[in-house]
């Protein structure tokens, strides 16, 4: 695997044309899975793992990866599959999710695809609400599931989704030009991910309008303008970047092309971080850019968004 990533930094300007690049593995079957390169550090071969105490059950050991130690997450484990077995032949992903690293124990690593957003879709229905899935694709005539990382790793750590109330009483208290609309649409594809939202959102005394991808949530935009001034409806969007058929910076670059949506305030809010990021939200025209998931920088940045 020594090179499969020499590239991931020209890569990285597939991102704001609604294209990626998926890295597809197995693990202990004959299934195909996918994550985004953009997510992706490092592909390795397993290195020798060292049991510790209280480790939690799908963390198949640690590991000192390039001087620091890391928690081995057994991908088929976690997702309700087999134990990962012949660890010696498996291979390490790691990964940047939510400010971490993480690492990901699969069986084999095969491939790079390009691939363009509109062909990556949401789970089939009747997946059911237990499944591990964000989005599904075909590649060469074969189903590639993408696994919501997010979900596992809230399984694994789970986050603190309190926001400070100090936030909504400043937003409550702020003299503004005109009332604030209390309602702000949220789109993403991960299903815990989304609830933070919508939890840390409504803890402020928000309501949120929820949608599970970028065309989704544009369609809903449209929908909603069609009924009268968008600004009247919604204070603001807080959006994924990654998600199924459309992405973050697509949907934000489509409400900024569009006469009815174009001064909607855009907060873009992902597991993918770095400076990069920085420079896309300018390029397709988002007000902010927040990594996840830190309930009051987010709480932070709807206040900065409604008291001008």
């Amino acid at each position: 695997m020594t090179g499969i990533l020499d590239s991931v930094n020209q890569r990285t300007q597939l991102v704001g044309q609604n294209r990626l690049e998926l890295l597809t593995f197995r693990l202990m079957g004959r299934q195909r899975y996918g994550i985004n390169v953009f997510k992706v550090k490092e592909v390795l071969q397993c290195p020798k793992l060292t049991s510790m105490p209280n480790l939690h059950p799908l963390v198949k050991g640690v590991a000192h990866i390039r001087g620091h130690t890391v928690s081995v997450i057994d991908l088929s484990l976690a997702i309700g599959g087999r134990p990962t077995t012949d660890v010696d032949k498996a291979f390490v992903v790691i990964a940047e999710f939510n400010r971490t690293i993480q690492a990901f124990l699969v069986t084999s690593v095969e491939r790079i695809i390009n691939m363009h957003w509109e062909a990556i879709l949401p789970p089939p229905e009747g997946s059911g609400k237990a499944h591990y899935l964000t989005a599904v694709t075909n590649i060469d005539n074969e189903l590639v599931e993408i696994l919501d990382v997010e979900k596992i790793l809230a399984e694994i750590a789970p986050v603190d989704e309190t926001m400070d109330s100090n936030i909504g009483q400043e937003i409550e208290q702020a003299q503004t030009d005109k009332p604030v609309v209390r309602r702000i649409l949220i789109a993403d594809d991960s299903t815990v991910a989304r609830k933070q939202v919508e939890r840390a959102i409504t803890s402020i005394g928000f309501e949120v309008v929820s949608v599970k991808d970028g065309k989704e949530a544009y369609e809903k935009l449209l929908e909603m303008a069609a009924q009268g001034s968008i600004y009247e409806q919604i204070s603001l969007v807080i959006s994924d970047i990654e998600m199924p058929e459309m992405d973050g910076y697509t949907l934000t670059a489509e409400i900024r092309r569009h006469a009815d949506l174009k001064d909607l305030y855009v907060i873009l809010h992902s597991s993918l971080s770095g400076v990069f990021n920085q420079a896309m939200v300018e390029r397709v025209g988002a007000n902010a850019f927040i990594a996840k998931f830190n309930p009051d920088e987010l709480g932070n940045a709807v206040k900065t968004a409604l008291i001008k």
